[in-house]
This record gives structure tokens, sequence and C-alpha cells, in this order.
């Protein structure tokens, strides 16, 4: 208790959430009276990092911004525009079809809704829809980024449930493709209702020159994704193959990207590396601390006393991960909620630890689109000038949409699974 309070008091101050477990951690060993724990202290904060799988996550995190600077998403937005552009809402669909191409680029909800707010939002209000709907619209899309491979949080659980790095990023594909899906068949009912309006029209002709242009783009996705599933390299090596393929079409095909950028741009995938993984560091430490504080066998005798099966297990820990998504970002969540209730799942109600991730992935990015804190949202209100309350209320279907596919993966294990070996 006297962790819990010190965690939750340091955290409401402001300190970033890597220190407020590392501190918490501290408290707990000063209250336990057992300084001689100290002297793990230093080695569990390096076996934390000590992996490695988290390799893979400076790599994705590069091809990130490679592809930015090479003019790449650009091109994946005419790309959607030119397979769906002339429907009605077209540039809706436009909107979730270029967020689902450069997730499965870029792997981050936020830097995602950053980049494609500032090219969807203006270009939607332009063409008629309201900033609002376009704003959150955006949001629901980046969304897309943590699910579909690469995804820096499936990494992240990855290390934290000690499972196959390539086999969680497999998981997120399915679960991925049928959100987009999903999403998609709610703009249509969305469209029908609010008579969205449709983009300018193209003719084939046109649409197959766009097509052609833009396609080398998605060689990307393709060296990446292909080179797991078809055992030819795990997530690190592919993730470094993936940004060797985005500079050289920066740099000779769409001659937007220069070798000599290349230094700015490794220089801010280290620093959000960094970030990322003094968190994974801290999360050692504090699953540590919880383990010999018996935190996850007392929590396993609660949700034993509530949860009766495998089923009703998953939904209660739907409710909890989305109200802890609500107010702490995905990879913090991932570090508090996995070693206390990835045990639970796999030892006491035997399910799969790939399908528990991936359900516990969802729902900490559906917190991001959630109230009281709402980061997506934040972060396009932050580019677009829309409100954040307003975009929740506009984007309601969606959420909706988002909680049945939630409910989908925890009764079908299959969702998940059918691409892993």
């Amino acid at each position: 208790m006297i962790t819990s309070a010190a965690f939750i008091a340091i955290m409401l101050v402001g300190v970033p959430i890597g220190l407020c477990l590392c501190l918490a951690g501290f408290v707990y060993i000063i209250a336990s009276g057992n300084p001689v724990l100290f002297q793990s202290y230093p080695l569990q904060l390096f076996g934390g990092v000590d992996s490695y799988g988290l390799i893979a996550i400076p790599l994705f995190i590069l091809i990130g911004e490679i592809m930015n600077g090479g003019g790449i998403t650009r091109r994946i937005v005419d790309m959607a525009m030119a397979f769906v552009g002339s429907l009605k809402g077209g540039l809706a669909y436009v909107n979730i079809l270029a967020n689902m191409f450069i997730s499965s680029i870029l792997g981050s909800a936020t830097a995602q809704v950053a980049i494609m707010a500032q090219i969807m939002v203006p270009e939607m209000e332009k063409k008629g829809y309201d900033k609002t709907f376009a704003a959150g619209l955006t949001a629901y899309g980046g969304m897309l980024g943590p699910i579909i491979p690469p995804s820096v949080m499936f990494v992240v659980y990855s290390v934290l449930a000690q499972v196959s790095v390539s086999d969680m990023l497999i998981a997120g594909i399915v679960p991925g493709v049928i959100l987009t899906a999903m999403f998609c068949i709610v703009i249509a009912l969305m469209g029908y209702i609010y008579n969205y309006p449709k983009a300018d029209y193209q003719t084939p002709r046109q649409r197959l020159a766009t097509i052609l242009r833009t396609s080398p783009t998605l060689l990307i996705p393709i060296v990446i994704v292909g080179s797991i599933l078809g055992g030819l390299a795990n997530a690190t090596e592919s993730a470094a193959v993936g940004a060797v393929a985005a500079a050289l079409i920066g740099k000779y095909w769409t001659r937007e990207f220069e070798f000599s950028q290349l230094p700015q741009m490794m220089l801010r995938a280290g620093i959000y590396s960094a970030i990322v993984l003094f968190l994974v560091a801290a999360a050692a430490v504090f699953s540590w601390v919880l383990i010999f504080g018996k935190v996850p066998q007392e929590t396993a005798s609660w949700i034993q006393s509530v949860a009766k099966d495998p089923v009703s297990f998953m939904l209660l820990c739907n409710v909890i991960l989305l109200i802890i998504g609500t107010v702490i970002d995905g990879i913090p969540g991932l570090i508090m909620t996995v070693p206390i209730l990835l045990p639970v799942a796999t030892e006491i109600y035997h399910i799969d630890p790939r399908q528990f991730g991936v359900v516990v992935v969802i729902n900490l990015v559906l917190g991001l689109l959630s109230p009281p804190v709402g980061l997506c949202f934040f972060v396009a209100a932050a580019v677009t000038g829309a409100k954040p309350g307003k975009m929740f209320m506009v984007t309601l279907p969606l959420f909706g949409i988002s909680c049945i596919l939630l409910v989908l993966l925890s009764l079908y294990p299959s969702l998940s699974l059918v691409l892993i070996k």
C-alpha cells in the first residue's frame, strides 16, 4: 500500500513514468526493511533491457524517420486515393486505408496521428468535411499503428512476456485488417446518414498511373512482414532490412531522401528509443518489486473469486485495461499490467500469451482515444485546432466497433493466432 501510494503521489506531481517506477521500487525496499535488495537493484535495471529483441525498437523508429524524410507518406495517401477516393465519403476511406498502409511502417499511434493529421485533416476540411470529425477519424486511424506490424508495443510486450517478437508481430496482422474493415463499414453507414462528399473523380487511367507511381513504397511493409512470415528473418533482422529498403526507395525512387539527413534521423530515433528502453528497464525493477511483494498472487486470488472461466477473465481484463489506458500511455500501461495479469492468464486460465498480448495492446491503445486523457485526441488537437472532447463524441461509433472487436478477440483466439505456425 505504501509503495502504491508513493507511486501515485510521485506520478501526480508530474514526474515521468519511468522515474516513478524506479522511485516506487526504492520506496518498497525501504518500507519492507530489506536494504540488501539495493544490491540487486542495478542488476534488475540492466536485465530489463538485456534482450536481443529490443534492438528492433530503434530500427522500426528509424524506418519511420526515413519514410517521412523520403516523401513516402504522401505517396501512400495518393495510392489510397486512387483505390477508394471516388466513393461517397472517399476521403474518409482514404484516411483509414492510408493509415493502415503507414501503420505497417511506423508502428506508433501518436507519431502516426501527428503525421497524418497534418496531411489528411486540411484536405478533408477543404472538401467539406467537419474538421472535428476529420481529426477524430485520423486519431482512430492512428490506432492501427501499434496493431499492424511493426509495433513497438508488441516488441515491449514480447520482452515482458518472454514470447517470440516475430509471433507477436504476426498476431497483430489479422486483428489490424479486421479493425480496418470494421472502420470502413462504420464510415459507409455514417456517410449514408450524413451525406459525406465524394473526392475528385479519377479516370481509370489516372488511377492506374498513380498506383504504378506509388506502388514501390509498399515494398517496405512487404519486406518487413514478408521476411518474418517466410521465416527468412526474425523481427530485428527484418527491421534492419526494412530501414535499408526505406532509404533506397527514398533516395532512388521518390528522390526526396539524402544520406546526409541520416545522422539527424538516427539521433531522433535514438532519443525516442532511449525513452522507450528506459521505461522497459524501469519496468523490470517494478515487476521485480511486484513479484517480491506477492502482488500477482494476491491479484490472482481476487480475480479467481470474480472470474470463473477464461471468457469471463478476458472480459474482466478488457474493462480493467481500458480504464488503465484512459489515464496511462500505452507502453507504461503494458509495464504496469503485464507482470500482474499475464501469469494469471497463462497459469490459471491457460490463455495463449500471444492472444492475451493482442487484447492487452488494443485495449491500451483504445485508451489513448478515451476520456479523460485521450492522448491521441490531444495530439490531433495540437495539430489541427479541433476540440478533443468533441472528437470523442463525433467518433463514438468507431469506439463502439473497437470494443466489439475486443470482445471477438477475447472469445476467439484463432483471430490472433491463425497466421502463427
